[in-house]
């Protein structure tokens, strides 16, 4: 196998992983133990499920380390199409990882509050509900600025791919809309935080495309050369 094939697929590998380390540790437990509105309810599920909350927050993070090694991987992949668009790629996409990693410290904390450190003795059973409240809170809204850059990594990606010649085009428009997407989820839940609708639900196709191709298809690997040519 041609050496370009094996990143390509190793790309396609780790971008396949942040899929279930992003739905598991960012969306669906979240979903399971917090109930809007309920913190009393929210603060049960979390007592009675405190390894699934910690396993959520490993997820989280493992999933930042991954967005690291994929994006490195499409960068050595992409680069001959265009360096400078290359490079914003990989520079918006690392500017989404220590978000991402900060933003975990309010899962921690609410952690730490529920399992009654010193500090925590000082406040009120009220005033540990607020805390907790206040930083599920802080943790959802942080994850509505870190995908500001997981949107705006798919734009350069999405052009280097549509400019490739060695990847379907279709793929790069795809991956663009998901830019889009995901930036208009972020603008809608700062603005019309009620709005009730998330566009990225619709407009995700790209990124199991991308990762679908690259795992089964590869690139083409005479175009990929003719790129390298070109670009040198």
């Amino acid at each position: 196998m041609n050496a370009i094939n094996k990143t390509a697929r190793l790309a396609g590998f780790a971008y396949f992983l942040l899929i279930p380390l992003g739905m598991f540790g960012i969306l669906y437990v979240p979903s399971l133990l917090v109930v809007p509105g309920d913190v009393g309810t929210t603060i049960d599920n979390i007592l009675g499920n405190q390894t699934l909350f910690r396993l959520s927050i490993a997820s989280a993070i493992v999933a930042q380390l991954v967005n690291i090694w994929a994006v490195v991987l499409l960068y050595k992949l992409l680069k001959p199409v265009n360096s400078t668009h290359a490079a914003m790629m990989v520079i918006f996409l690392l500017l989404a990882v220590p978000i991402a990693f900060l933003n975990e410290l309010n899962h921690i904390a609410v952690l730490a509050l529920l399992n009654g450190t010193d500090l925590v003795a000082a406040f009120t059973t009220e005033q540990v509900h607020a805390l907790v409240a206040f930083f599920l809170d802080l943790h959802h809204a942080g994850i509505f600025i870190a995908q500001l850059f997981w949107g705006l990594w798919l734009f350069p990606m999405g052009y280097l791919v549509y400019r490739s010649g060695y990847l379907p085009r279709i793929i790069g428009i795809l991956l663009m809309i998901g830019c889009a997407g995901y930036m208009a989820d972020s603008f809608l839940y700062f603005v019309y935080p009620d709005f009730g609708i998330t566009v990225s639900e619709f407009t995700f196709l790209g990124e199991i495309a991308i990762v679908l191709w690259l795992l089964i298809r590869g690139v083409n690997v005479e175009a990929w050369q003719k790129r390298v040519a070109a670009s040198a």
